[in-house]
């Protein structure tokens, strides 16, 4: 129940659905009694009861004598209606009374239709708020939550679990007033018609709820294992399409095949086994009902034709009573099995609404809007997991300096721009901007500040110019253009079909590398920032195009500080300060110039890419 509170808690926006839903389900549980109790007086039309007469032979209106006698008294009060109408031609008697079962039966659909229309629009917009609450919390939460979760088991999260929520605790929703009140007011009708028979009734109800409740026992944890195994082959199909090249090209298919049938089977037998015990609730509770009609039968049918303490009209319209509580039972029956499927799903999708973010802001963080003279990096140490990938690291980068990170592959280069972005938080030491540690700045004014380009070219499946306006996205179209230019990528837009209109593909995999590379840094000009983040920006680039993109960051980087990891060091000789990085560790720092002469790393590096090249 901790888990339905919660859910709960998205429905308060829509809380005028909920009480129009409670109105209409009170009186279509109200006229779903009514409806049975008006076939009283259409039976006895059709099978001639004798209605009490007063001495001239005229059926006379009945007195109320206390809520014991209530039915009787609405028979009565029926039969004298009927005869005032009717007088002596019986057709219009059965007229009369098909009429009263039908605007019973109209008004208790009419209610039905109206509870659920209410219900219709608390279920979606509940949805709507969860899967809204669940991506902003998926965007929020820091890289390193993803760096232990699969992509496809979030993607399954918020998609094929909510959508469980929806159909089984929200299902609750429409059951919470309509049946319970529907089985109350059914009830009341009994006793009003036959105490006895009503009691006798309630000894097989204990016995039936027993058994239907054991059927159900083990459905969350059946539940919990088909949720986490979808979860596991949307992850196989993310990673299958993110690396269908190089499957392909190790003629991996099979493998990746036989991963995704093995998922897949586990996936089939655990549903069947979810299912199987699921489908058998609601012949169950059917058949456990239609037993306790049986006995009815037998009990009620003496007491008509042996006892004589009911009368067969009444007695008819108790057993469609006695039915009409078959279907709320059997719907609160299948109700809590629903619960415990939706309360595995609860639980897997408030497990991330509930995760905490190691990230979140201070509460009075301040906002910086301007970068105005050095970033430090003092005596700063980190891992990501147990081993440490920077030890006792201290940098200052001052306002308009370029300064380049070099090294093998492992030293730590990267780990740097994520520091410095605050993707993750140091373990030891501090990096502050302008003398405030960025642990007391917003992430969001932090980020503000810096544009970054990553080693892997990060497009969307969208138009090139949306593409760019992630980072400003109030820019005109003529400073799209000029981004486009400064980054060198206008020459290869311009002759696209529709131009900074065109659509990328996912990924954007319609362009090459080099082309994707430069829309990358087409939109970090745009965002113009005073900081920028270029981790191997030209990596991914053809001799040709790392030219044409080096002379735009030399542009870009004029009069700006930047943070370059460079692989090739041909790209960052221009640069004030070359920190040479080596387990961690800085090893040499200095110009080009001054870091050749010392015949060091750094020289040996450039020797070893000149022999190469």
């Amino acid at each position: 129940m901790h888990y339905f509170k919660q859910i709960i808690s998205f429905a308060r926006p829509y809380k005028r659905y909920a009480l129009g839903n409670i109105v209409c389900n009170v009186f279509y549980a109200l006229f779903s009694a009514l409806s049975f109790v008006t076939l009283i007086p259409m039976l006895d039309v059709l099978f001639k009861n004798e209605v009490i007469e007063g001495d001239a032979g005229v059926v006379k209106a009945p007195e109320w004598t206390g809520l014991p006698d209530t039915m009787d008294y609405f028979k009565q009060y029926m039969a004298f209606q009927v005869d005032q109408y009717a007088q002596d031609d019986a057709s219009k008697a059965l007229i009369l009374v098909i009429g009263l079962v039908i605007v019973m039966f109209f008004f208790k659909n009419i209610f039905n239709y109206l509870a659920m229309y209410f219900i219709t629009f608390l279920r979606n917009g509940v949805l709507k708020d969860l899967r809204n609450a669940l991506f902003d919390k998926i965007t929020r939460l820091p890289i390193a939550f993803y760096s232990e979760k699969r992509k496809g088991d979030t993607i399954a999260r918020i998609s094929n679990d909510v959508q469980e929520i929806q159909h089984s605790f929200l299902s609750i929703l429409e059951l919470i007033v309509r049946e319970p009140l529907t089985i109350v007011f059914t009830i009341i009708t009994m006793l009003l018609i036959s105490g006895k028979l009503t009691i006798f009734v309630f000894v097989f109800i204990p016995i039936s709820g027993f058994i239907i409740s054991r059927i159900g026992k083990s459905l969350k944890r059946k539940s919990d294992r088909v949720q986490a195994e979808q979860g596991t082959f949307l992850s196989i199909i993310e990673e299958t399409l993110g690396g269908l090249k190089v499957i392909k090209g190790f003629n991996g298919e099979g493998a990746f095949n036989k991963k995704f049938q093995a998922s897949t089977l586990r996936f089939y037998n655990f549903s069947n086994k979810l299912l199987n015990r699921q489908n058998f609730a609601s012949p169950t509770s059917e058949f456990l009902g239609i037993f306790v009609i049986a006995i009815l039968l037998w009990f009620g049918g003496r007491m008509v034709l042996v006892d004589g303490t009911l009368d067969g009209s009444s007695f008819i319209a108790y057993m469609g009573l006695a039915y009409n509580i078959l279907t709320p039972a059997k719907a609160i029956s299948k109700a809590s099995y629903s619960v415990k499927r939706g309360n595995a799903a609860a639980q897997r999708v408030l497990e991330i609404l509930n995760t905490e973010s190691s990230l979140e802001d201070k509460p009075n963080a301040m906002q910086k809007e301007n970068f105005d003279s050095e970033i430090n990096i003092d005596s700063v140490s980190f891992k990501y997991e147990d081993e440490y990938v920077l030890k006792d690291f201290s940098l200052q980068v001052k306002k308009g300096q370029s300064v380049a990170l070099v090294g093998q592959s492992g030293s730590g280069k990267s780990t740097i721009a994520n520091l410095v972005t605050r993707f993750y938080d140091v373990n030891k030491g501090s990096i502050s901007i302008d003398g405030s540690d960025i642990r007391d700045i917003t992430k969001s004014s932090l980020r503000g500040l810096m544009g970054l380009v990553t080693q892997d070219s990060i497009l969307f499946n969208d138009t090139i110019k949306n593409n760019l306006l992630l980072g400003k996205p109030d820019a005109t179209e003529q400073e799209v253009l000029k981004a486009l230019e400064v980054a060198n990528a206008w020459e290869f837009v311009k002759d696209l079909p529709q131009g900074i209109e065109t659509n990328i593909g996912d990924s954007g995999n319609k362009l090459s590398g080099g082309q994707k590379q430069r829309l990358s840094i087409a939109r970090a000009v745009l965002k113009n920032p005073p900081i920028m983040v270029l981790d191997e920006a030209t990596s991914a680039l053809d001799t040709e195009s790392e030219r044409l993109v080096q002379d735009a960051l030399e542009n870009m980087m004029k009069n700006r500080t930047s943070i370059v990891i460079a692989h090739r060091l041909s790209t960052i000789q221009n640069a004030d300060l070359i920190v040479v990085m080596q387990k961690g560790e800085i090893a040499e720092q200095g110009t080009h110039e001054t870091l050749l002469a010392k015949k060091g790393i750094y020289h040996s590096l450039v020797s070893m890419q000149s022999l190469n090249a």
